[in-house]
């Protein structure tokens, strides 16, 4: 109600109390309670008024029908049986073969156990440092940076 809360509403009574008095605190009351009641059979009157002019019952009404026709069809969506599992499953011919057990394309070669290619390649160049290296007739390789 004209976003007043409880604590507000108190607040509010509490002042009238105060400026107004006790004894013309219930006749105001009613005063006010008769005015709301007016101002809203008015607010009523003149929502009728211009639904009449307007067509708008007729506009209101055809959407009501609508939204429960939509929502028949959403519940009967949602009653609908489920497909039977044999349908889920995949043919005999099809099957997938476990994790870890597929098969490899042909031309490709098992990975060694215990490292790679580039695993091999770090263990040779930690294996031979700079003072090591020879090259093709055997003679120490110079170093041209000192």
């Amino acid at each position: 109600m004209f976003g007043i809360g409880m604590p507000e509403l108190i607040l509010i009574l509490a002042v009238a109390l105060i400026v107004i008095g006790p004894k013309k605190l219930p006749d105001l009351a009613k005063s006010l309670g008769k005015a709301m009641g007016e101002f809203k059979r008015a607010t009523n009157d003149l929502k009728q008024t211009i639904e009449q002019e307007t067509g708008l019952g007729d506009v209101r009404e055809s959407l009501r029908k609508t939204q429960r026709d939509l929502q028949r069809s959403f519940d009967a969506k949602d009653s609908a049986p489920a497909p039977p599992d044999d349908v889920k499953e995949a043919p005999e011919g099809e099957k997938e073969a476990p994790e870890g057990e597929k098969e490899a394309p042909e031309g490709v070669k098992e990975v060694p156990e215990g490292g790679g290619a580039a695993e091999q390649a770090d263990a040779d160049a930690a294996e031979s440092s700079p003072a090591d290296r020879k090259d093709e007739q055997g003679k120490p390789k110079e170093n041209g940076s000192l």
